[in-house]
């Protein structure tokens, strides 16, 4: 079979909707990156041995080139860290330079986002009745119940936050979205990614691929990624990405690579080997790193920190630059075909941003993504970065087409950016009734204010109006559809290779908290040591009831120790809080998933703190010698252990904010203390317990 007909059978395939893969006029299995002859013999006898495999054997065999002219023969998942990186190095030369010959001639998926007729609305209290005090905190409570009982009518106003808005995100095209602030860009881009406040009243219509958003999962799908850095503080660049790629899968790529592997084999095509192990190992799913994860950090300018702690204000780690690009890695290592990126200059400097922008860039044009990116004030060389504009303003869409034609738009709607003007800036002042009247260039007509409502319906009359209507107007072929790739499962991957990446990540916060379980430890034997020195040698005499007051103390004071050991857990809890909202929100896991690994390892420390604790308290106190109350009381401290633990991270969930955890979890250890029966025990009376002291004192001085 020549190879021309391998590409007529991927036209055929096309037609019929399943296929992947393009002739764009460039041999896809063209040997671009290395400069050796087809007829290498050598290398050409161990292509030929990998082709004899089984399909499923030979996704795992690729050539590699391990020195200069030589190649062999590898096992792709077993990659290691340096081999990755010299691919990576062969394939991508510099990350400062586009690289979209990258792949080329490979049919990726594509993603068409369309939004048509969005309305969204809050309602919200105006006036002093919105002010945070306890009075209107209540009375705005009291009013809600009766409004739900039809007694009162609610006193709520209503906002509109998006105003029957309609638009399309196209895929390889960068869009910007532009808008001063309050306009409803977070809301338009939570929208799109279905994460809307169930507060908000929502309308309209989103459609990935002219398929609704109840059809497939939109979490594993569109990538909304926030304002904030939301990261491990303990983990390095490497590590955060990677667990991010393990998590989420790698999605449809390896349907597509098993059928490109089952036409080169039809078709007798041997192709360039750096790429096919590249594309095998980014294939491979389940690992702890892989070459997506290198892959990332490459074009993301992350190389020089990547074995670097992200840090936070305790621990010393990467720039906030930095961080911003590893919050971008983190769903960039996904399978996500839309990026939906709110505002994520905030607190970076112009030149960091235009990196971040130009290596997204790069990411969306090789890999067929769409990137719909919102910034506050890009500078002029990262405006020139995107290919479409959206300007909103006031809840309503004034442009949205090719950026080289927005300046055309004002223009004849009267407006002129002046030549050293900041496209960007021209745009978001344009529409302010503050600063409109400067960009005014019509001389020959007194100017008047023009409303966002009259820019929205010229803005319908323009030629880029005229075609976006007529886009919105013709139904998406679904036929265009990959059906791989609006998937209807919630995870990436199955719940056995989640619960090891959950086990994994646990194992390794608790190897680099490692200090805070030896303190314990350490202190624990201190206070052993101590309690033991106090309660020396008490015994019971079983006269009377006094008698025992000591003994009880002396088994208070265990009970005591271990209901506090689990406070460390409030904070360790509270940090990670809103990174594991992040991640659950993107369905990296489950929740329980995330507690069970936390649960299970928690189990052998309790074991060894009670060990400890036991072997140096219970005889020194004097208490009782029989082995069976002994393994007794060690059983019942690593219950009380273990109950502590689970309290504290209970409570650390339920307030998520340290003022409320600390109060919550005082209350919580007051309740214990006053049911437990140790703070006065039943039957003994304040006179008798003032004539045992008494007589204990007389006793001690003769």
């Amino acid at each position: 079979m020549e190879r021309n007909d391998l590409y007529q059978a991927s036209n055929s395939l096309r037609a019929n909707g399943s296929s992947r893969w393009r002739d764009p006029g460039y041999n896809v299995f063209s040997r671009s990156f290395r400069q050796e002859d087809d007829d290498d013999d050598e290398e050409a006898l161990k292509w030929a041995a990998i082709e004899r495999l089984p399909t499923f054997a030979r996704l795992k065999k690729g050539l590699l080139t391990t020195s200069p002219g030589e190649t062999s023969e590898v096992d792709v998942p077993k990659l290691g860290h340096e081999e990755r990186k010299k691919l990576m190095d062969r394939l991508i030369k510099h990350t400062e330079k586009d690289n979209e010959s990258f792949l080329v001639g490979i049919e990726i998926p594509k993603l068409e986002v369309r939004y048509e007729h969005l309305k969204v609305e809050a309602e919200a209290y105006m006036g002093s009745r919105a002010l945070p005090s306890f009075f209107n905190f209540f009375i705005n409570k009291l009013e809600s119940i009766s409004h739900c009982l039809h007694l009162v009518s609610s006193r709520k106003k209503k906002l509109s936050i998006l105003r029957d808005v309609s638009g399309t995100i196209r895929p390889c095209r960068m869009t910007l979205l532009l808008g001063p602030p309050s306009s409803g860009k977070t809301t338009l881009l939570l929208a799109l990614a279905g994460k809307l406040n169930r507060d908000l009243k929502f309308s309209g219509r989103v459609t990935y691929n002219g398929h609704e958003m109840k059809d497939f999962v939109p979490q594993r799908i569109a990538a909304y990624i926030g304002q904030n850095d939301l990261h491990l503080p303990e983990w390095t660049v490497r590590e955060t990405i990677a667990f991010s790629a393990r998590c989420q899968g790698v999605g449809p790529s390896y349907e597509m690579l098993a059928e490109l592997a089952r036409r080169e084999k039809a078709a007798n095509i041997k192709p360039d080997p750096d790429i096919d192990a590249f594309m095998k190992a980014a294939s491979t799913g389940g690992q702890e790193t892989s070459v997506i994860t290198d892959y990332i950090i490459k074009i993301l300018g992350l190389e020089n920190c990547a074995d670097t702690l992200v840090g936070n204000e305790m621990i010393r780690g990467i720039s906030g630059g930095q961080r911003k690009r590893v919050t971008t890695g983190e769903m960039l290592a996904g399978p996500a075909k839309l990026l939906l990126m709110d505002e994520i200059s905030t607190g970076l400097d112009s030149s960091t941003t235009y990196q971040i922008v130009k290596s997204l860039r790069q990411k969306v044009h090789i890999l067929n993504g769409t990137a719909f990116i919102s910034l506050l004030q890009p500078a002029p060389e990262t405006f020139e970065l995107f290919d479409d504009i959206v300007l909103l303003s006031d809840g309503q869409i004034v442009y949205q087409g090719p950026r080289e034609n927005v300046l055309e738009f004002f223009e004849s709607m009267g407006f002129k950016c002046p030549a050293r003007k900041g496209v960007a800036d021209f745009l978001q002042e344009v529409t302010s009734r503050k600063d409109q009247r400067q960009y005014w260039n019509q001389t020959d007509k007194a100017y008047s204010f023009v409303t966002v409502e009259e820019f929205a319906e010229a803005f319908q009359s323009f030629h880029v109006g005229k075609r976006l209507q007529d886009d919105l107007a013709t139904p998406f072929d679904k036929n265009r559809s990959d059906p791989t790739l609006l998937t209807t499962k919630n995870y990436g991957v199955n719940k056995m290779e989640l619960l090891k990446a959950c086990f994994s990540k646990e194992l390794l916060l608790m190897k680099r908290n490692s200090f805070i379980y030896i303190f314990k430890l350490i202190q624990l034997v201190v206070m052993a040591v101590i309690g033991s020195t106090v309660f020396l040698r008490t015994e019971m005499h079983k006269k009377t009831p006094i008698d025992g007051i000591v003994q009880m103390g002396a088994v208070y004071f265990s009970v005591f120790m271990f209901m506090f050991s689990g406070l460390s857990e409030l904070a360790m809890t509270g940090l990670r809080l809103p990174v594991f909202f992040k991640q659950r929100d993107n369905l990296f896991y489950p929740a329980w998933l995330y507690a069970f690994p936390t649960w299970i390892l928690n189990i052998p420390i309790s074991f060894i703190e009670v060990a400890l604790w036991v072997v140096v308290t219970y005889y020194a106190m004097g208490l009782d010698p029989d082995i069976f109350r002994f393994l007794k009381q060690f059983l019942l401290l690593v219950l009380t252990n273990q109950m502590s633990s689970a309290l504290f991270r209970l409570v650390a969930a339920l307030g998520r904010e340290m003022t409320v955890t600390n109060t919550l979890s005082s209350f919580c250890l007051l309740v214990l203390f006053a049911n437990s029966g140790y703070v006065l025990s039943q039957g003994i009376r304040s006179e008798q317990l003032y004539f045992y002291i008494h007589d204990n004192m007389f006793s001690f001085k003769h």
